[in-house]
């Protein structure tokens, strides 16, 4: 099995366990909800003490979000150690050689060779 498959794999599991983990956590009923209940909404375990034992969604949703960290690790190891398909553009670049230099100027057309300023620009 190539590492594009395998990265297929993971990728594919990655996403359903994402998306499984987020709808578990909306399942799920936050800590102060049983404390409105001790107010007329019904009963309650308990108002402000311990919640007791975790109970199968949260302990599925504990395991799943391991399984979803561990496929990001992995994930990230693969893609990082993907080797290169193409090359950098810097690495495609022809490498030329500049063109050589004209030993002198032409001088410009019109024969004004002495008069002209072209002696006096810096070179």
């Amino acid at each position: 099995m190539g590492s594009g498959m395998l990265f297929s794999i993971l990728l594919t599991v990655h996403i359903v366990v994402g998306i499984t983990v987020i709808g578990l956590v909306l399942l799920q009923h936050g800590k102060g909800a049983d404390m409105g209940a001790a107010f007329g909404g019904g009963s309650s375990g308990s108002l402000f003490g311990a919640s007791g034992s975790a109970n199968f969604l949260s302990r599925t949703t504990a395991a799943l979000a391991t399984v979803f960290f561990i496929t990001s690790l992995s994930l990230s190891y693969l893609a990082g150690a993907k080797p290169r398909e193409q090359a950098s553009v810097m690495d495609r670049a022809v490498k030329t050689q500049p063109a050589p230099a004209a030993e002198k100027a032409a001088p410009p057309a019109g024969g004004q060779t002495g008069d002209s300023k072209v002696k006096e620009i810096p070179k």
